[in-house]
């Protein structure tokens, strides 16, 4: 990494239909690190039939949720590989005070930190309007308001609070998450560069989005 972007290790963090999962992938193709997704992690693991994936799967088919445990464990396990060594950006993980505690611990014993949290600030309405928009357009029954309300509501008691974490380290760009997808990217861009993290391959995302 050069000298002006230090390291790119990022979190991105957004209610559902806040768009962090196409910003995520644009923001790391700009800084050239791995997207890092809990849903890549646990479908990569268990089609590959590693010790992980099949522990994961008995779980999933049991209709259980994956433990934080086992979770922050496939975690370490993906930011332990080569392409992680200079940054990543995580996109499902942490998702609570008990992922956010592993998370550290984990980081803390290489000598790293997060360089910055991204936060997609989206209206619930907004977001309520963009997945039954999404579930409309790809033919989806089970994404009813109700369900999507639910959703939102797990993410509000559960995953939010992690943001006060996050902002008492001084971490955290709070983006307006309402736009075009350039507008918002280059919200995210402008608010990193201020940190002094400029993106090494910028042109990616623009190729991307």
């Amino acid at each position: 990494m050069t000298p002006s972007t230090r390291s790119a290790r990022f979190l991105i963090v957004g209610p559902q239909g806040s768009g962090k999962g196409t910003q995520g992938v644009l923001v790391a193709r700009a800084f050239g690190v791995p997207q890092v997704s809990t849903g890549d992690i646990f479908r990569a693991n268990i089609s590959g039939g590693t010790e992980l994936g099949k522990r994961v799967q008995s779980i999933i088919e049991a209709g259980d949720l994956v433990p934080d445990e086992l979770t922050s464990e496939l975690v370490r396990d993906r930011l332990s590989q080569a392409d992680a060594a200079e940054g990543f950006l995580l996109d499902g993980y942490p998702r609570n005070q008990g992922q956010v505690a592993d998370l550290d611990a984990f980081l803390t014993g290489r000598g790293e930190g997060l360089d910055a949290v991204i936060e997609l600030d989206v209206p619930r309405d907004e977001s309520i309007a963009r997945i039954s928009q999404r579930a409309i357009e790809q033919g989806r029954t089970d994404d009813t308001e109700e369900v999507i309300a639910n959703r939102l509501a797990i993410y509000e008691r559960e995953t939010a609070p992690i943001l006060d974490v996050y902002r008492q380290r001084g971490i955290v760009d709070r983006i307006d998450g309402v736009g075009t997808l350039d507008e918002v990217t280059d919200r995210i861009f402008a608010a990193l560069a201020v940190r002094g993290l400029v993106a090494t391959h910028p042109g990616d995302a623009v190729a991307s989005a």
